[in-house]
């Protein structure tokens, strides 16, 4: 697949250099309405009379009820009047003010610091409640709901451009929730620069702007932070005309020292360059002109002012462009990419890099072959579904083997078709398990130092990963310096482990510390992992439902499937009751909302005391120490459809505490307004994913409805209850499932013109050795070919011998090597074609080994060896001479990795040990038990781990009636069950057998 890569080297000002154009799509974003401000106002009104009021009449019309000096014994005895009476209950009424203040103090100071949940005032609940809608009325003319998260309005800030001094640029990552920073040096350099440019133009730079208008950008109020977008709503009446104010303002020296890259991108004290029609009190007309400004900043906007020229190459053409060209300026905005931004995390194409064939340029993209474009860009999910659903094959395959389901024994699984084999294709060409190994170390990794340290796991709201492999955490807040070898980043909030770091760390045995990260997409060649688990309260998600549910969809798959996760619970409400077979042990459904908030208020109710009676403050610190595997696992609720106004009431309240709980909600929305939404974002027509006051604009991670039910096939076909060939199959025991995909012609007129031996070493025998150079990725292709008769597609093939990626054209030479070698059939047929799907196929006079034993056991268990006894001996026989080893024994290191995701490793044994059992009992209906022996342990040097095999060696031992041999065998078996023990079948049939086994087992102890 390929890649869009920065090149380092570039610099951001080359006029050939074409950065792409990272600017947010229009979103409608909420307005303040006047109805927003008269509930702020009456918010105010009953808080000033509540807060002052009640402590100001109180203390004149009753006075202080508290006596005035210590009271005596007498005091106890005197008659109760109505004015004690009323002492008492103005003591009772003081009380509440208090009580009520402190709550009002402790609400503002979390509204205000922007950092974690507001404290809980005990026994305060309905006047903690009364206070907190009051304050978050009061700052609803400040703020709106997706600003009110804590550490989250600077969200993507910290993403700046080249034009950075060298040290700061060798410092930044990427990431989101970054802390604005000041640069003091870079200040007094860019004054400098601005003082030589004044003194070059001379009189020219006032005349040029003399219509100019200009805006600085203001300060945090609250927790609202402002935006080019709403500066265009508010002073251009149109919030998508914040392009030309980006245009006119892009890559000029701010006060600061840095310049403006992306739209995004601004900090409070930054000067805006306004379009001439632009409005507004706010505004600064000629800088000589501001009598309502400090002389700093009217120093500052003069300074500004003359920049313009320099920055635009010509004489305040920006300002004129306010009027006419209101929509033509943003579509032409580019944007400067960092040099040190990393590159995607997919393993198909990788940069460009002269002299190496295992790099793709960026004109070698080729098209998706009709292959889904949201799986090929979707690596991690990719990974998880692809290891799952290796993993549901095998489980079927041993299952199957132990006779609990009847009917693929030793065989493949069905052949995916149609949508489902594109799925498939698709996940082995965009899966990175290399990605998700080196994640789930990192973070286990990161949890063991820390334990090892004493300290607690730091909250983490976001983690970016780099195409390079470098991993970056975003902190809530600074947690102190990280443990070797991870470092800080380009703050406090920052960690980064570097991939070479990475790839030296080890499994850990300790819990699985941010289970609740999942992939949303990718901004700027960097994928984004938000922690949904450390969210403090409701993360909202608006657009259609369509585009809401693939983007649901995808989340529950890869939270389902994950490599970074131990367990964790998944409740999708609304949606997804077809993704259950994805993970029946993490995914439930819900039919409703009443069922979810009954199921959610106990599960909230049960954490929280759980947490309090273990001491521990959130489930981070319940995942190290002695706790770390017992307890605290996730629990992520998806909810597709908007609920009520009342139900998302409830909802957010139950949601106030979620973050410390473990607790995540993603909840789908049709607007743009949900109550407790602590990130609100919104998916596109186009794919991406939107939060323009957060700073976001990913190309989204989707999973879209077709794929949905593609990716569902794939996983209950393998189902060996439920698909073909399981119990409730249309196959059922004799179903189509038991019959090898590629059967071959084993007489003698069957004999193949190009014959590879895969079961052992790896020989092919009726080819010329190929060239030393390509030898080795010719014999890879063609035994990926012969394991896959269905066939392979191109970008399949491509993605398992290059991992990293190559040019098409590099791909296509080694078809044409490959076709060429393998040579025609005597008709002139390429025994090397592609078929009417694109895939490629091998001809039928093209065999290996394991193509020769599946038809042979075939043709010995359900075809001609059923009706005649020496057909199926000679044939079993003769398959069982065939096993040398494991699947390519001597395979290089380094290559055929591909093998991984393959479950040709489970079939081959159980296939072995099949055809040893069937041959064993051939031979025991003659009472031929040494022939039995000798066909058991050719088996078990293939499958030693195969319990079957083992029960039939000590039944044919025991036919031959030697109560030694029996006993060394037993005091054998016992040995190599080690510290586990004997397996509890085994233990039974030695009882049966050998009833004194346990004796002989004792005295060897």
């Amino acid at each position: 697949m390929p890649r869009r890569r920065t090149s380092s080297s570039a610099s951001s000002t080359a006029p050939s250099a074409a950065p792409r154009n990272r600017t947010p799509q229009p979103v409608r974003v909420r307005r303040r309405s006047f109805g927003d401000f008269v509930k702020a106002f009456l918010a105010f009104v009953v808080l000033l009379v509540l807060v002052v009021g009640v402590p100001l009449a109180l203390a004149t019309q009753i006075g202080w009820p508290l006596p005035d000096g210590a009271p005596g014994l007498d005091w106890l005895q005197r008659e109760i009047t109505v004015k004690t009476f009323l002492n008492i209950l103005t003591v009772v009424v003081w009380f509440a003010w208090a009580q009520f203040t402190a709550c009002v103090l402790v609400e503002v100071k979390a509204a205000l610091s922007g950092v974690g949940v507001p404290g809980r005032v005990p026994g305060s609940g309905p006047s903690q409640l009364l206070a907190r809608q009051l304050v978050a009325a009061l700052l609803l003319v400040g703020a709106t709901a997706a600003s009110l998260t804590p550490g989250l309005s600077q969200l993507g800030q910290s993403m700046e451009g080249n034009q950075k001094p060298s040290v700061a640029a060798a410092q930044q990552t990427p990431g989101i929730f970054a802390q604005q920073q000041e640069q003091a040096a870079g200040t007094a350099s860019a004054l400098a620069e601005q003082a030589g440019q004044a003194a070059a133009r001379a009189d020219g730079g006032s005349a040029a702007h003399g219509d100019t208008k200009y805006y600085r950008i203001q300060p945090p109020e609250g927790r609202h932070h402002d935006s080019l977008w709403e500066i265009a709503d508010r002073h251009l009446g149109d919030g998508r005309r914040y392009k030309e104010i980006f245009e006119l303002n892009k890559d000029r020296v701010q006060p600061d020292g840095s310049k403006l890259s992306e739209a995004s991108l601004i900090r409070p004290g930054w000067i805006m360059e306004m379009p001439g029609d632009a409005r507004g009190g706010e505004l600064v007309e000629m800088p000589d002109e501001a009598p309502n400004v400090s002389e700093q900043v009217r120093q500052q906007i003069s300074d500004y002012a003359r920049t313009g020229d320099h920055a635009q190459g010509g004489g305040g053409s920006g300002a004129q462009g306010g009027g006419s060209g209101a929509h033509g300026g943003g579509d032409n905005a580019q944007v400067s990419l960092p040099e040190q931004r990393p590159a995607p995390a997919t393993p198909a194409t990788p940069a460009p890099s002269a002299g190496q064939e295992h790099a793709a340029t960026p004109a070698a993209a080729d098209h998706s072959f009709g292959l889904p474009e949201a799986l090929l860009t979707a690596p991690l999910l990719a990974a998880g579904l692809l290891g799952a659903l290796g993993r549901r094959r095998r489980q079927a395959l041993w299952q199957s083997a132990l006779g609990s389901v009847g009917g693929r024994r030793g065989m493949e699984p069905p052949t995916p078709t149609g949508d489902a084999q594109d799925v498939q294709d698709a996940l082995l060409v965009g899966a990175d398990p290399e990605g998700v190994r080196l994640l789930d170390r990192a973070l286990r990794g990161l949890a063991a130092a820390l334990t090892a340290e004493s300290r607690p796991l730091p909250v983490v709201y976001a983690a970016w990963m780099g195409g390079n492999g470098d991993l970056h955490l975003q902190l809530a807040q600074p947690a102190g310096k990280p443990p070797a070898p991870w470092q800080l980043g380009q703050d406090q909030t920052f960690w980064m482990l570097a991939r070479a770091d990475a790839e030296r760390y080890e499994d850990a045995d300790t819990a699985a510390p941010y289970p609740g990260l999942v992939s949303l997409g990718t901004m700027d060649d960097s994928r984004l992992l938000l922690n949904l688990e450390s969210v403090p309260g409701i993360v909202s998600l608006g657009g259609t439902e369509a585009d809401r549910t693939a983007v649901f969809a995808s989340v529950a798959a890869e939270l389902a499937t994950n490599g970074w996760s131990d367990r964790m619970t998944i409740t999708l409400v609304g949606f997804g009751e077809d993704l259950t077979p994805l993970a029946p042990n993490r995914i439930r459904h819900l039919d409703g909302f009443e069922d979810l908030f009954e199921t959610m208020s106990a599960e909230t109710r049960q954490r929280r005391g759980a947490l309090g009676a273990a001491g521990h403050d959130s489930v981070l610190t319940g995942r190290t120490g002695p706790a770390q595997h017992t307890r605290w696992a996730p629990h992520l609720v998806l909810l597709a459809t908007q609920p009520s106004d009342e139900d998302a009431l409830r909802l957010a309240e139950l949601a106030a505490d979620a973050g410390r709980l473990g607790i995540g909600y993603l909840v789908g929305t049709e607007g743009t307004d949900l109550p407790g939404a602590a990130w609100e974002m919104r998916i596109t027509g186009e794919g991406k994913l939107l939060a323009p006051l957060l700073g976001l604009e990913l190309e989204a991670q989707t999973l879209p409805a077709a794929q949905r039910r593609a990716v569902v096939e794939l996983f209950t076909d393998a189902d060996p209850e439920h698909g073909p060939g399981g119990s409730d199959g249309p196959g059922g025991a004799s179903g189509t499932a038991n019959t090898p995909p590629f059967l071959v012609d084993i007489s003698e007129q069957g004999r193949p013109a190009v014959y590879a031996r895969l079961v052992g070493s790896y020989e092919i025998i009726g080819l010329d050795a190929p060239d030393d150079d390509r030898s080795a990725l010719l014999h890879e292709a063609l035994a990926l070919l012969l394991l896959h008769r269905e066939g392979v597609h191109p970008r399949v093939l491509s993605s398992a011998l290059w991992p990293r990626g190559v040019t098409a054209d590099v791909r296509d030479a080694l078809l044409e090597r490959l076709r060429a070698w393998l040579g025609t059939e005597p008709d002139g047929t390429p025994r090397l074609a592609t078929d009417a799907t694109g895939r490629l196929t091998l001809a039928k006079s093209v065999v290996s080994d394991l193509d020769v034993l599946r038809s042979l056991y075939y043709e010995a268990t359900q075809g001609r060896g059923v009706g005649s006894r020496q057909v199926r001996g000679r044939l079993l026989t003769d398959a069982l001479v065939l096993v040398r080893g494991p699947l390519l024994a001597d395979r290089p290191e380094g290559r055929y990795r591909w093998l991984t995701h393959e479950i040709v490793d489970a079939q081959l044994p159980l296939l072995v040990a099949d055809t040893g059992l069937a041959l064993c009992e051939f031979h025991l209906e003659k009472d031929r038990a040494e022939k039995a022996i000798e066909a058991l342990n050719a088996a078990l040097r293939t499958a030693p781990a195969d319990e079957r095999l083992w029960h039939e060696l000590l039944r044919a031992t025991h036919a031959t009636g030697d109560p030694d041999r029996l006993r060394a065998l037993a005091a054998d078996l016992v040995g190599r069950s080690g510290a586990r023990g004997v397996p509890p079948r085994t233990e039974a049939l030695l009882d049966e057998l050998l009833p004194t086994w346990r004796d002989g087992v004792a005295a060897a102890g």
